[in-house]
């Protein structure tokens, strides 16, 4: 997207020959301004904690970046995007005035986009929002929001449009597909390694689900291409990735199959062991439920909430496109699972099980969500750590694509008799 495009904030700030105005080219190729924790303040008029105040929001930077803002509900949140913001190693809670808020946090959304979310106790609007310039080269985000009532709430009603670049339907053209494993070209693997960026996933001390996920996969993709498949990843760094944006990634380039990887966090001795999930709409066992909340929920908290976008035409095709796709990927499951227990792996004791995860809703891709295993659990958390343990992992996994890939070809065979 261009920088003057017009979802960003407008060039309200005076136009000086030191910071270009909004919208212009500001930094060189991969410069980044850093916030400055210290210059950043979030500041209320009155004392009345018990109903929302007016906040004006200061945000100090070391060079002027374009941003756009807009207010997003259920919960009520502030969004603001910028280009070029690297937030570093600081921390919300060393904001000056973060705790005038219910929540604040930040990081990488997209490559070259920073995201900070603040949570509101009520409905806001924007009176104020103008970039000036401060000192030789700094620059000087300031906001100034004020309550209003639920009438008044205007909010980001397109949720695609905040992911800015993903198509406007969610329902996917028809296209030609090559049998997997033909001569045609090589098996083409999505890997997707879940979180990132603002989204950090489950954490455990130190650990960090998304970037545990990332070093898997890039493990995994190095035995894939060894093997002779082709490799198409949603993200290569601690970046954010919507959830529908990573299938529209693994569409696009025409994955053949689709492989979410988790480690994710339940309570201690809820969940042990490798579990694969296919798409189930209807899953309604506790687990399952509380996982693919967290998931979904890690979108909204993110600032993108997918609610509501799917219309019930929508839902109707993408369900008689899975009348293929589906047991394409409960064959794929089944036949990974036989080989993880074969291979000596600790399994869940349902190890196929299904849960409605949103990365998992695409109905022309073969897709599973491998929970490797979960972080809470200390066996598990070891594994995960374990060079070996990861190698044996990834080759299992490979195995197994090889063997559906196979199978694949003979049932287009049987049905092309």
């Amino acid at each position: 997207m261009a920088d003057t495009d017009p979802a960003f904030a407008a060039p309200e700030q005076p136009a000086t020959p030191e910071v270009p105005r909004l919208g212009e080219r500001m930094l060189p190729a991969g410069a980044t301004a850093a916030l400055d924790p210290a210059r950043t303040t979030i500041s209320a008029e009155g004392r009345d904690r018990g109903r929302p105040r007016p906040l004006d929001i200061r945000i100090a930077t070391s060079h002027a970046v374009p941003y756009r803002s807009y207010f997003l509900a259920e919960p009520p949140r502030l969004i603001i995007d910028f280009r070029h913001l690297d937030f570093g190693e600081n921390q919300p809670a060393a904001i000056d005035g973060s705790g005038l808020v219910p929540g604040l946090r930040w990081g990488r959304f997209r490559a070259g986009w920073s995201r900070m979310v603040i949570e509101l106790a009520g409905p806001y609007a924007m009176r104020r929002s103008i970039q000036t310039p401060e000192g030789a080269q700094g620059s000087v985000i300031s906001m100034r929001i004020e309550p209003v009532k639920d009438k008044d709430f205007e909010v980001q009603q397109d949720a695609l449009l905040a992911m800015w670049d993903l198509p406007p339907s969610t329902v996917p053209a028809a296209k030609p597909r090559s049998v997997a494993g033909s001569a045609e070209r090589p098996l083409r693997v999505a890997v997707d390694p879940g979180h990132g960026g603002i989204d950090p996933g489950a954490q455990v001390g130190a650990i960090s689900e998304a970037a545990v996920m990332l070093g898997f996969v890039h493990e995994l993709s190095g035995v894939l291409r060894a093997a002779g498949y082709e490799v198409i990843t949603t993200r290569d760094d601690d970046s954010f990735v919507p959830l529908e944006r990573r299938m529209t990634i693994a569409r696009a380039q025409g994955a053949d199959i689709f492989l979410s990887f988790h480690a994710d966090a339940l309570p201690e001795g809820q969940a042990a062991g490798a579990t694969i999930y296919v798409w189930n709409s209807e899953a309604n066992d506790r687990a399952s439920l509380e996982l693919a909340t967290r998931h979904d929920r890690d979108d909204i908290l993110s600032g993108v909430d997918l609610s509501g976008t799917d219309d019930e035409v929508a839902e109707v095709l993408m369900d008689l496109a899975r009348l293929e796709t589906h047991p394409r990927s409960q064959n794929f499951a089944g036949m990974l699972a036989s080989e993880l227990s074969r291979s000596g792996f600790d399994m869940h004791r349902r190890p196929v099980r299904g849960a409605a995860f949103s990365v998992l809703k695409s109905p022309d891709i073969p897709s599973v969500l491998i929970e490797l295993g979960f972080l809470t659990d200390p066996s598990d958390r070891a594994n995960l750590f374990d060079p070996e343990w990861r190698a044996n992992m990834a080759r299992s996994i490979t195995k197994s694509i090889g063997v559906w890939t196979q199978d694949e070809a003979a049932r287009a065979e049987l049905l092309r008799k």
